[in-house]
């Protein structure tokens, strides 16, 4: 596959324009905040570079990129190991996401400038549960302080879980790629002490110099270059 890979590579830099299609497979939160300039900047410069994007969560997306049905796949490591046993996938390093508790606005924890999971014990939860691989990294945080996080919605996107915490019926801890915009009614606390995922970029490793792949990641690391340290482009707390 490697051989194939780079044989199409050098086919590709023999024509000497970048066109054709890219497929790219990225999960929501990061999608949301990189791409969308990403694919803007690059139509400007390679107008015949077709970008074609799907929203995968990072195992899917490895998966996906394995099998050929996408050239590139932004993975993240809570959901994915990449390691020397698992040849044939290259990764560079994108950016890190630092995670953050959600309270309500009004909450008595929402004063508060930082807050560990066991903080959140007594309290019902909003997970996302899109990704099992993020419920359960969230749910193992809670169960390493001794408890068991009790839920009350288990919903399908980002969206539902901000709106229960807004609502006052729950809490919840999400990426700070989700701070990009403001929570209406949601308070987002560092959490003591700070959980952190790292954010890469993977590639088929025959496929590294392949020109449309090499244009989208160096164009997509300089998207990644705006976010803040913390994965988001506004403060720690999104304020009701």
């Amino acid at each position: 596959m490697v051989v194939l890979d780079e044989a199409k590579s050098e086919m590709a830099q023999l024509r000497r324009e970048i066109a054709g299609e890219l497929r790219v497979a990225a999960f929501p939160s990061i999608a949301s905040v990189v791409l969308p300039q990403t694919v803007t900047a690059l139509r400007r410069v390679f107008p015949r570079l077709q970008i074609i994007l799907d929203e995968m969560e990072p195992t899917d997306g490895l998966a996906a990129l394995r099998s050929w049905r996408v050239d590139v796949a932004i993975i993240d490591d809570l959901s994915t190991i990449l390691d020397g046993k698992q040849s044939g996938i290259g990764r560079i390093p994108l950016t890190e996401d630092v995670l953050y508790a959600l309270v309500p606005g009004r909450h008595e924890l929402a004063r508060k400038h930082s807050l560990s999971v066991s903080d959140l014990k007594r309290e019902f939860w909003a997970l996302d549960s899109t990704s099992s691989a993020y419920g359960d990294f969230i749910t193992n945080l809670c169960r390493r302080t001794g408890f068991e996080p009790r839920l009350n919605a288990a919903c399908k996107g980002f969206e539902m879980v901000a709106a229960m915490v807004a609502s006052g019926c729950s809490v919840s801890v999400a990426p700070g790629l989700r701070l990009t915009r403001k929570l209406e009614g949601i308070r987002a606390i560092k959490l003591r002490p700070e959980a952190r995922r790292k954010i890469s970029v993977a590639y088929r490793s025959g496929e590294k110099d392949h020109p449309a792949v090499k244009v989208f990641v160096e164009e997509l690391l300089r998207s990644a270059a705006l976010l803040s340290p913390h994965g988001s482009t506004t403060s720690s707390s999104a304020t009701s």
